[in-house]
């Protein structure tokens, strides 16, 4: 019999899911997203980023390849399930699948260091009722194909001001917008005796210049678009060459968190940004207001 969390939400049911039951619902998403076991999952997504700017058409940047290392645990007294997580995304040369360490930025002719996405942690909160991401979500069921639809459309303080950081900053407002469409069997997500479905997302993003392309004063997007699958192998399954470069410099991202840590030290590639912008200010590293900057790509 298969092993689930020992504790669990009243009226958990492992299998026979009626998707319009709230929490059916719900636990049909959780299979997909992580293991009811508590076990660790790892995810990964591999794709491209484009800059797309206004009367110049588009440019493929980047090659792109993620990995995200996820924990899953009910907590009682709030009703909610808490998602520890993090996750790092590689830029990488769009001919040669190298992961880069300078990048030359064909929009500005100058050789920058890139910044790769190194968010930890970047956790979610998903509330048995009542809330933004309470249940049910919106789904279509074709045949065996279960696949529900989350878009998160994001308009906040920008931790990066204009004003502060004119080269690495567009405006005052952070925003994105991320598109996931979540795919599993529903025969698997279905059998009880399953804590952890296989899944495939297609993840598609639009956000504002990177900081450390270093392109404040210019208008323009990001465009990203990656096919994401739950690796049911483990790190057998990342890419060679991305799995060594992970465990050389960024191992822990290959195991979710020990232990919840919350939603206010969320980090994401404008705080993290921020971060090393700010260090470097205060080390005497800037040339101008360039941090990034370097000699050589």
């Amino acid at each position: 019999m298969a092993k689930f969390l020992d504790v669990l939400p009243d009226g958990f049911r492992p299998g026979n899911l009626d998707l319009g039951r709230p929490l059916d619902n719900q636990v049909a998403l959780l299979k997909m997203q992580a293991d009811l076991s508590g076990a660790d999952v790892l995810g990964g997504f591999g794709g491209q980023a484009w800059g797309w700017i206004p009367n110049e058409g588009y440019k493929l940047l980047f090659n792109t390849y993620g990995v995200g290392a996820s924990r899953l645990e009910f907590d009682p007294p709030s009703q909610q399930w808490h998602f520890s997580h993090r996750e790092v995304l590689y830029y990488m040369d769009p001919e040669t699948d190298e992961i880069l360490e300078t990048w030359l930025n064909p929009y500005t002719g100058r050789c920058v260091e890139v910044l790769h996405i190194l968010n930890d942690p970047v956790n979610r909160i998903y509330p048995i009722s009542g809330g933004r991401f309470a249940p049910p979500y919106p789904y279509t069921l074709m045949g065996d194909d279960l696949v529900y639809q989350v878009d998160v459309l994001r308009a906040e303080v920008n931790p990066i001001t204009r004003r502060e950081y004119p080269l690495h900053s567009q405006q005052d407002v952070y925003q994105s917008c991320e598109m996931w469409a979540i795919r599993g069997s529903f025969r698997e997500i279905n059998d009880p005796e399953v804590t952890s479905a296989s899944c495939h997302t297609a993840w598609a993003r639009i956000s504002m210049w990177l900081p450390f392309m270093e392109m404040g004063n210019r208008p323009g997007q990001m465009l990203y678009h990656s096919q994401a699958f739950k690796l049911m192998n483990g790190v057998a399954d990342i890419p060679p060459k991305v799995l060594a470069y992970i465990e050389k410099n960024h191992p822990q991202y290959l195991e979710a968190p020990k232990e919840w840590l919350g939603m206010a030290r969320n980090e994401n590639s404008w705080t993290y940004s921020k971060t090393i912008i700010d260090e470097r200010r205060a080390a005497g590293q800037a040339r101008g207001q360039s941090v990034f900057g370097v000699d050589d790509c």
